[in-house]
């Protein structure tokens, strides 16, 4: 495996509070030792918005959310370029099939088109992944 597609749920689950756990922790491991992380262009987004509203509801602090972005800076990250010219389309079509928000097939369509297996924490996504055959990170939760 050299690339694998990366949902925003397990990269946060490293750093708030009560959300890591040996499972999620693997993928990490992956990452860091080289294995490239691919995201779609929401990506960056959707961590800073999750970051932002985790210090609002305090479980952390604008320091951790600084450094959580500056560890994630230090990763492997590859954005998929596509994203956008395919919303309207692919992701649109298979958000329909599997009954998932587009912003969760944006993430299913990356894994299938590129061949790699997702890492997501998000139950209807990860049933979508198994209803299509791609491989998911963590294997079990």
């Amino acid at each position: 495996m050299s690339k694998l597609t990366l949902d925003g749920s397990i990269a946060l689950s490293w750093f708030l509070p009560g959300e890591s756990t040996d499972q999620n922790q693997v993928v990490r491991k992956l990452i860091e030792k080289g294995i490239t992380a691919l995201i779609p262009s929401i990506w960056a987004l959707e961590v800073a918005n999750a970051l932002m509203n985790a210090e609002r509801r305090n479980r952390i602090s604008q320091a951790d959310s600084a450094a959580a972005l500056a560890s994630l800076e230090k990763l492997p990250i590859e954005m998929d370029p596509e994203t956008g010219t395919r919303a309207w389309s692919d992701i649109l079509a298979l958000a329909r099939q599997q009954k998932l928000s587009v912003y969760d097939a944006v993430y299913l369509e990356l894994a299938m088109r590129q061949g790699t297996a997702l890492a997501t924490l998000d139950d209807l996504l990860r049933t979508a992944a198994q209803a299509l055959k791609v491989p998911l990170l963590p294997e079990t939760l």
